[in-house]
């Protein structure tokens, strides 16, 4: 089995990166399919993103988000 070959790695500018963030809060898609779009790795976008983005989530979401891990951690044990 042969190892894949690594990319070299690219450097961005900081308006290409606020304008890869500005797309993911814009358009509606995920961070992974605006990553694969733009030839970005996930992790890197995503990392860019948390840290300008607001919460997808609204208090109420975060509440029952949190409610279901907390039972499926509870279901899981049983």
């Amino acid at each position: 089995m042969s190892r894949q070959s690594r990319r070299a790695r690219r450097a961005f500018t900081d308006e290409f990166k606020a304008e890869a963030v500005a797309l993911v809060e814009s358009s509606g898609k995920s961070v992974g399919r605006v990553a694969q779009d733009l030839d970005l790795t996930e992790t890197a976008l995503y990392a860019r993103s948390q840290g300008s983005a607001p919460s997808p989530l609204s208090g109420d979401e975060r509440g029952e988000l949190k409610r279901l891990r907390d039972e499926n951690r509870v279901l899981r044990m049983g």
